[in-house]
């Protein structure tokens, strides 16, 4: 709702295009740093508190958003949303510990397709909003109550972390060799793991933050550089895509931007109908996340090539119609990656740090994609197809390790 209108209230408050641009690689420096942290910290407080304390803080800094009449105002408002802004991600890392890991591609594609769903209404809404008379005000005030009645039912609803060892026991369902001793051990660990994160929100900070390093170090020095690498590739590739989309619709097919426009607000609507379609396609696949998402890169850079060579806008419209479910697809199927190579002890860890490493791809992004557009209105996205291609390389030259879903055990495990 407010992301839209930040632009034109801080031009509105006299500030320059280069304090707009620095404030706004600010908010992107803070996201990219605080995500490991903020994730890794859930893992250690637990989801609940660390998700209220999220919560909270993004809606002090859309109040304060709301109360911004100076250029000072407005930029410290984006500190407490840069830094505590990973609702989100801390959301995946709770429906992971709810899930079972066959069922976890399932519910994560809902998830996206809702968030999706709000990314498509909050632009209207708040384009609608900033027609009044102090519209950016009253947009961020209800931002800041958004947060606040979500604050409300985290702590409301009656959910426990009794709820995680739902997982464990679905998972040990399957199986037929569990014994009535296995199930006492099991509840026994589910039940001082449960004492042992609700103790920890009440630790020194100092311990905190010494426990979030030493969890940092072991993803660090895991072996899941090549999974990271495969989210980075697909990333950039992506965003390499959008940079220019609209600038070259317009040289390419001289259509106007408001087409371009119409185009992504299409392919977002197909995203959330990929989204519900999870389910029967990782069913049909077999629940095999890394065939699924081997094929969905593969056809995601055979859809950026064509949109690259393609001598007609319908063919523009075919490729970002397609590009919509195998991007869709692919985001989904490398956080289960993420969680299945690398474990689920530490799974607000994992997504904090691939969160992270998207951030990364936004920053380079835009800079490969000036230095490809001086060549041709084509150059980005056949960089990405360069890009797309090296991560199916990766992906296939380390798919006995994909295959194997094995866990890999941190250092500090």
């Amino acid at each position: 709702m407010v992301v839209p209108l930040m632009n034109l209230h801080i031009k509105s408050l006299g500030a320059s295009h280069t304090v707009a641009g620095i404030i706004g690689s600010l908010y992107g420096v803070m996201q990219l740093f605080s995500s490991t942290f903020v994730g890794c910290w859930s893992d250690i407080v637990g989801r609940r508190y660390s998700l209220l304390a999220c919560i909270l803080l993004s809606a002090l800094g859309y109040f304060l958003l709301g109360n911004s009449t100076t250029v000072f105002l407005f930029a410290l408002s984006r500190v407490p949303v840069g830094i505590f802004k990973h609702t989100l991600s801390i959301s995946k890392a709770l429906l992971s510990d709810l899930v079972s890991d066959r069922d976890r591609p399932l519910v994560m594609g809902r998830f996206n397709a809702a968030s999706s769903v709000g990314f498509i209404l909050g632009p209207v809404v708040g384009g609608y909003l900033a027609e009044f008379e102090g519209g950016f005000y009253q947009t961020s005030f209800i931002c800041a109550s958004i947060f606040l009645l979500n604050g409300g039912l985290v702590w409301m609803l009656p959910w426990s972390e009794e709820n995680t060892s739902n997982r464990d026991h679905y998972q040990d369902k399957g199986t037929n060799n569990c014994s009535a001793k296995s199930n006492h051990d099991l509840h026994f660990k589910s039940a001082s793991s449960r004492v042992v994160t609700n103790s920890s929100f009440f630790q020194s900070p100092w311990i905190q933050v010494a426990t979030v390093l030493k969890r940092i170090k072991g993803i660090a020095c895991s072996n899941l550089w090549d999974v990271f690498l495969v989210r980075f590739l697909m990333s950039v590739a992506i965003l390499l895509y959008y940079s220019n989309f609209t600038l070259a619709l317009e040289e390419r097919f001289e259509v106007k931007p408001l087409f371009a426009g119409y185009l992504m607000s299409y392919s977002s609507a197909l995203g959330v109908l990929a989204g519900c379609l999870l389910g029967p396609i990782t069913r049909l696949y077999g629940h095999n996340t890394y065939r699924l998402l081997l094929h969905s890169s593969t056809f995601t850079c055979t859809l950026i090539l064509l949109y690259a060579s393609a001598a007609s806008i319908w063919m523009v419209i075919l490729s970002s119609t397609f590009l919509a479910f195998s991007t869709t697809i692919g985001r989904t199927c490398i956080i289960d990656l993420e969680l299945t190579v690398g474990g689920n002890e530490a799974s607000g860890t994992l997504l904090g740090v691939g969160q992270s490493v998207t951030s990364v791809g936004r920053i380079i992004a835009p800079l490969l994609s000036g230095i490809a557009q001086e060549f041709s209105p084509c150059g980005p996205p056949s960089l990405a197809v360069g890009l797309a291609l090296l991560a199916i390389v990766i992906m296939n030259a380390n798919k006995q390790k994909y295959r194997s879903h094995g866990s890999v055990k941190l250092k500090n495990q």
